[in-house]
């Protein structure tokens, strides 16, 4: 079932983030990724419109978007390939005509889901702070 993020989901969301995460972003150190949780808590997940997906009343998924923009979306390893990225993903193309997403080179697991889901390759550019290649991605509702 997907509904709107409350404050009480936070560390189920930390969790699914940091599982998804570890497992798609194998190549970013463990500093940044520490960062990165407190800036998910503090920063990101504040700043976004979010939707959690709860499998038993648990949150297993979640997308955060900032405008037409999808600033995270992740699923519990163990719940991958059920549908529930997907299932994200048409819940927000339904608010939206396009979508944007920016996404590692590296992150293979990020990649297939969005060329699968018909995102397209719009850029290229280099992310300052772990100088890794990062592919800007858009989606257009046909």
């Amino acid at each position: 079932m997907i509904r709107k993020y409350q404050e009480k989901d936070i560390e189920e969301l930390l969790d699914v983030w940091f599982l998804s995460s570890s497992l798609a972003h194998p190549f970013l150190d463990a500093a940044f990724m520490e960062k990165e949780r407190k800036n998910t808590r503090k920063i990101y997940i504040p700043n976004t419109k979010t939707w959690v997906y709860e499998n038993k009343k648990k949150v297993v998924g979640f997308i955060a978007m900032m405008g037409n923009e999808v600033g995270a979306i992740f699923v519990k390893p163990t719940f991958h390939g059920k549908g529930i990225g997907t299932k994200l993903m048409n819940h927000v193309a339904q608010l939206h005509e396009e979508l944007e997403v920016e996404v590692f080179e590296e992150n293979t697991i990020g990649r297939k889901f969005y060329k699968k889901y018909g995102f397209e390759l719009i850029k290229e550019h280099v992310h300052e702070e772990t100088n890794n290649n990062l592919f800007r991605l858009k989606f257009k509702n046909k």
